[in-house]
Parts: C-alpha cells; structure tokens; sequence
C-alpha cells in the first residue's frame, strides 16, 4: 500500500471540497511567511553590527548602508520587494501564486547569504 493511501485510510489526508478561498489563503500565508523568514534574517544581520531596528523600512535602509559593500544589490532588492508584497497580502489583501513563488525563491536566497555573515557558534539548549 502507499504511503498516500496508508494516510488517507489513517485520516491524516481527508478529501475536502475544492474551495479557491482557501488555496488563496495559503499562497496568501506564503507570501507573508516568506517575507518573514527574509525579515528576521536580515535583523540576524543588523544584529551582528550592533543596530536594532525599529520599523521595516528603517531595516532596509541600515541593510543598504551597512552592507553596501557586502551584500549584492539584487538581494537587497528582493528585500525591498518582499516588503511590498508582504504589505499588500496583510494591508490589501493583495497577493498572487507568482508573488508568493518569488519570495520563496527570494527568501531562501537571501537567508543562505545572511548565514554566511552570522557564522557565530550558537548552542541550541534543549
């Protein structure tokens, strides 16, 4: 039996009926959460310079001063850009399949170069 069916049968995986609110909901949830991910690495980076912001745009801004040298100019802009789409999706309700894609894209990109800057040694207490 497959892993698939085995699930259906065990009811982890139920047949629901199609509903595009939802499905708009999660590329919707995507977006944001993408945005997220490129946020907190991006404070991770302001952090390591000893700043701490205090709003978006303000992490932006100190992205493009404290590492205009270090950080390619695209990635930079991606950030930019995930901001405005995350506004959209929460203040307008605004979002797309190819907008949520792109942060994704974006934010993966993004948090490998911030870990290259951030190399510290950080225990995980369990």
């Amino acid at each position: 039996m497959s892993m698939f069916k085995r699930f259906v049968e065990e009811r982890k995986l139920i047949r629901i009926s199609v509903d595009r609110k939802l499905v708009l909901k999660e590329i919707e949830g995507a977006t944001i959460q993408g945005y997220y991910s490129m946020f907190h690495a991006a404070r991770a980076l302001l952090y390591s310079k000893g700043f701490r912001e205090k709003s978006h745009y303000a992490l932006l801004v100190a992205l493009r001063e404290l590492f205009k040298n270090q950080l390619e100019s695209e990635l930079i802009e991606n950030f930019e850009e995930a901001i405005s789409l995350r506004e959209e999706a929460d203040y307008d309700l605004i979002f797309s399949e190819e907008g949520a894609t792109s942060i994704v894209n974006n934010a993966d990109k993004f948090l490998n170069k911030i870990k290259e800057f951030c190399t510290f040694d950080l225990e995980i207490k369990s």
